[in-house]
């Protein structure tokens, strides 16, 4: 294991959590799923970049779990031992494994091939418990101490490299950057792997292969990120989006039986995923992450069987014939007998001369950890009046020299949520300008000056301000229903009624039957992780009566 000094929030100094033992009893019942064998020293139980792996649990001997450089250096950061077994959260999907787990000598295990695994999973749910917990830590760990990722190299100011940074980041992969104008070994990794400054940002993975600035999609099929899909499989359901209200449908729909799928273009969590932390929402009177919560629930709707496709976005949908056909932008179809439209909303855009070139140069759209290690003794800008404006104020004062927050209107108190006021006016790193539109924006490759206006007064500034960010709401992702389905004037769907007024068999049922909108995508919804939660977990009670009518 790794050795670091006593933090408890470091997933491997939990080892009880983390690696724990499982006693006598417990192995006992997970015998019943498996088969008793003996791995040869030397045998790998799995490799890194295999799919499906088994589940083992060690009866006798010694198996480790190492991870590789991008050359091929061998790290073992932990030695599982009779009573422990193997696995991370990969082992509830089909995408790559990062690590590889190989006998050190002849070592007994019990071995559960993946479909008995998920029975396992659903059949014992205190050990299911055991299991999730120490897979989700696990992944943490990786995370937290790169183990199984990527390198990747380049400007961390860049557009580019924070795409990418972004992507890695918010799909849990691990990965550790290479800052080209700061890190004094940047020019030697660029020696080694033969990189020039046209090829940046470039990843490194084990092998070594080397991507020249991928897209997203060629990065996430390299690093196995994305999972087969069977072009012969009719589901169930195939939820479109993977914000809370298309996690939520997931998690329900697969926990009762239901064949699901998800699509999803950039990473599970949609813009509430983007959250730097959520203080509202039921069950977490601390708080939480969006990615953290966005994570967890993904771990959950693969527990129950649900398959995701990340890094796809869906662009079209046939609803001409049964079952529906998702289109999606690499050509492959998804085909299902309920379509669940999901996909939320895009983030609005400032109207304001030289936007589009400071666009992840500068101008951001979310405020995590990422976000404010850049603009750390820096003065910042947040533009709008919602929560989660106010959440992303309250989380860069930490770090930033000074928060500007700027309304249109006369303040915070009719669009956000009053104990994110109340924080804000008492706190001394940030100031709120109402009546203030942003009135330009100047730099060289980044964003260096911001100025605005004061609607009432006149006045004008201009201030050295490297980070603008931009929470004015959202225009909703429709433009892929080719037609299907009805709209509002603002581009949402219309639900729950049809085209005379009568009421339809759900409150989120649109006028074709089998689709269904839930959460900010649909007309009249409250934009609220906690009510497309809700919605969610609702509509699937109409799908189980549109699948299956007459039963009770």
């Amino acid at each position: 294991m790794v050795p670091s000094a006593l933090d408890p929030t470091d997933p491997y100094q939990r080892e009880a959590q983390t690696f724990p033992h499982l006693d006598a009893a417990v192995i006992a019942r997970i015998r019943a799923y498996g088969a008793e064998e003996t791995i040869p020293a030397g045998r790998f139980l799995y490799r890194r970049g295999d799919r499906g792996a088994d589940f083992f649990v060690v009866l006798d001997g010694e198996v480790e779990t190492f991870d590789e450089g991008p050359e091929g250096e061998r790290h073992v950061f932990t030695v599982h031992r009779a009573g422990q077994f193997t696995g991370e959260t990969n082992f509830l999907n089909g995408r790559e494994s990062l690590v590889s787990s190989q006998a050190c000598r002849d070592t007994r295990v019990v071995r559960i091939a993946r479909a008995d695994f998920r029975r396992l999973l659903a059949a014992e749910p205190d050990l299911s418990e055991i299991v999730m917990r120490a897979f989700i830590l696990r992944r943490v760990g990786f995370l937290r101490h790169r183990h199984g990722g990527v390198t990747l190299v380049g400007s961390s100011h860049g557009a580019d490299t924070l795409r990418l940074q972004r992507f890695m980041t918010r799909n849990a992969y691990p990965h550790r950057v290479v800052d080209t104008d700061l890190d004094p070994d940047a020019d030697e990794t660029m020696r080694r792997f033969g990189l020039g400054a046209d090829d940046l940002p470039a990843v490194v993975a084990p092998g070594p292969v080397i991507l020249r600035n991928p897209s997203n999609w060629e990065l996430a099929d390299r690093i196995g990120l994305t999972e087969p899909l069977d072009a012969d499989r009719v589901f169930d359901v195939a939820v479109v989006g993977a914000g809370p209200a298309g996690l939520a449908a997931a998690v329900y729909a697969a926990s009762e039986g239901l064949s699901t799928i998800v699509v999803e273009q950039e990473a599970p969590g949609g813009q509430a995923g983007t959250s730097s932390k959520i203080e509202n929402y039921l069950g977490f009177p601390t708080g939480i992450s969006g990615q953290a919560l966005a994570g967890r629930a993904q771990a959950q709707a693969q527990k129950f069987g649900a398959h995701l496709a990340i890094s796809r976005a869906a662009c079209g949908l046939d609803c001409r014939e049964r079952p529906f056909g998702v289109a999606l932008e690499d050509g492959r179809t998804v085909r299902a007998r309920v379509v669940v439209v999901a996909t939320g909303a895009r983030y609005r855009k400032l109207d304001v001369a030289h936007y589009d070139r400071f666009e992840g140069q500068g101008i951001y759209y979310a405020a995590t950890g990422m976000e404010a290690q850049l603009c750390e003794s820096q003065e910042v800008v947040v533009v709008g009046g919602g929560n989660s404006a106010g959440q992303a104020a309250m989380f860069l004062s930490a770090t930033a020299r000074h928060v500007h927050i700027l309304v249109r209107g006369p303040g915070l108190a009719a669009t956000m949520s009053d104990y994110l006021v109340q924080r804000i006016t008492t706190a001394a790193r940030i100031t709120v300008h109402p009546f203030t539109e942003v009135t330009g924006l100047d730099g060289d490759t980044f964003l260096r000056t911001v100025s605005w206006r004061d609607g009432r007064t006149g006045t004008a500034e201009t201030r050295e301000i490297g980070a603008l960010f931009v929470m004015i709401g959202a225009a909703p992702n429709t433009e892929w229903l080719s037609g299907c389905l009805p709209l509002d004037p603002k581009g949402f769907v219309t639900t729950g009624r049809d085209a005379a007024g009568q009421a339809l068999s759900s409150p989120f049922a649109t006028t074709t039957a089998g689709v269904y909108a839930v959460g900010d995508v649909r007309a009249g919804s409250v934009k609220r992780v906690a009510s497309g939660v809700g919605e969610g977990s609702v509509v699937v009670q109409a799908i189980h009566g549109f699948l299956h009518p007459g039963v009770a």
